[in-house]
């Protein structure tokens, strides 16, 4: 039974702004172009498998690699591909892109057929040849997840709803659009992996939610539906874990070590969907908001549909916007062209006016320890930034700088707006390049 263990992590309560929660999805018309980059995954781009001048259909293949860390790429209208180019994504890689002008006829592949699964290893290239990654974060590729080195030692799936980034209600839509399909697709991944209990984390500001999955469960079934407390960040993977079923994931682990699958619901609702139709990921619901969003609403568009093209559909902005957001303000990227096409993972486009966008500047530390406190494991970020500076990786090591995930409640939480993430993130690879050195 979950909620046994001793006491919840720490974290920040963040200010959460779901003023779409109650907005249904809208489904966004075909727009004249689509730009798909070969890389919407964690791990090696795919290469092209089409060229300019070709034309191409709904759920066609455009993209693979041969690379273990990978997922393809498929087309999300009809249409023809007018140009290959390079495009530089939020994050600053270099990856090709297809560039579609769509013909808006949206005729289907003919290749499109809902697969033959009978076996664990039939349902694992399945997903892979669907294209799925995490949906709700670093976008890894699913079928990997799947696949854990130790199979015979994972016996729990948790599927995160927690929703703990502020203005997104993505998934808190798919909770109360789309139950059956998420349910479903539970049982599916636990049927093909031999799994024995599933939990649905689900943050208690979502109580909807909450209360609408649970009528969806058949008496009987062996799914548990978490609430978790409303606090920053419940989302994250370790977090998760522990909140839900009291195991720890310990430095240099993978949940799978812990004898766990994590899933973001819409994750395991597409896995429903896709045994069902065959359908590869090709659309994307978001949730667009912020104080420069005229109209803000969550709407479902074809995966390659430019930001512009998604802020015009909900109404083009009220105030001149300062910043861009891909996902949430707290571990989102800010985006330096509304040409930035959605990809796979990105559930949220947020635009801020110039109140709402700016940055205090940074002050002194005062040592007051807030940082600590807000930490889910506690680490010390002025230490942290005293052993960057003295260049000392020992030290580093001993203060288990890796365990950060860059949540962002040390800078959350501190009075002089110091920017601990990046410094964080520093001393991560800092980190790298000395254990590296030391290896060798």
């Amino acid at each position: 039974m979950a909620g046994f263990f001793k006491k919840s992590l720490s974290g920040v309560k963040v200010p959460h702004n779901k003023n779409t929660m109650e907005s249904a999805t809208v489904d966004m018309p075909i727009p004249e172009q689509v730009t798909i980059p070969m890389l919407q995954h964690m791990g090696a781009p795919c290469e092209p498998l089409v060229k300019t001048g070709d034309h191409v259909k709904v759920g066609q293949l455009v993209g693979s690699s041969t690379q273990f860390m990978s997922a393809p790429i498929h087309a999300s209208v009809s249409g023809d591909v007018t140009a290959i180019d390079e495009y530089i994504n939020p994050a600053g890689i270099r990856t090709k892109c297809l560039v579609i002008k769509t013909d808006g006829l949206q005729e289907v592949d003919e290749s499109i057929a809902p697969p033959i699964v009978n076996t664990r290893e039939e349902f694992i290239e399945a997903i892979k040849n669907s294209g799925l990654v995490g949906l709700g974060g670093a976008g890894f590729p699913t079928a990997i997840k799947l696949n854990p080195k130790n199979p015979e030692k994972v016996d729990t799936l948790v599927i995160n709803c927690a929703e703990c980034e502020p203005y997104i209600t993505a998934d808190n839509r798919e909770c109360m659009e789309n139950a059956p399909a998420i349910l479903n697709g539970i049982k599916t991944v636990m049927k093909y992996l031999n799994l024995k209990k599933p939990y649905i984390g689900i943050e208690d500001n979502k109580p909807k939610a909450i209360a609408h999955i649970k009528s969806q469960i058949i008496a009987g079934d062996p799914i548990e539906v978490v609430s978790l407390k409303s606090k920053y960040p419940q989302g994250a993977e370790k977090v998760l874990i522990y909140e839900t079923t009291g195991r720890v994931v310990e430095e240099g682990m993978l949940p799978a070590d812990a004898g766990v699958i994590v899933m973001n619901v819409s994750s395991v609702a597409f896995v429903d969907s896709y045994m069902k139709t065959g359908m590869p990921l090709i659309k994307k619901r978001l949730t667009v908001d912020g104080s420069a969003v005229k109209e803000p609403k969550n709407v479902r568009v074809a995966i390659g549909t430019t930001f512009e093209d998604v802020l015009n559909f909900c109404g083009g902005f009220k105030t001149e916007p300062k910043k861009v957001i891909m996902g949430g303000p707290m571990m989102g990227i800010s985006v330096y062209t509304l040409k930035t096409p959605v990809i796979k993972n990105n559930n949220a486009i947020l635009a801020f006016d110039e109140k709402d966008a700016v940055t205090p500047n940074e002050t002194a530390c005062i040592r007051c320890g807030s940082c600590v406190r807000a930490c889910p494991f506690s680490l010390m970020p002025l230490e942290i930034e005293r052993a960057l500076k003295l260049e000392d990786g020992a030290k580093l090591e001993k203060l288990k700088v890796n365990l950060c995930m860059a949540c962002g409640c040390c800078a959350f939480a501190c009075p002089a707006h110091r920017d601990l993430v990046t410094t964080n993130n520093l001393a991560k690879k800092f980190l790298r390049n000395y254990s590296s050195k030391q290896a060798k």
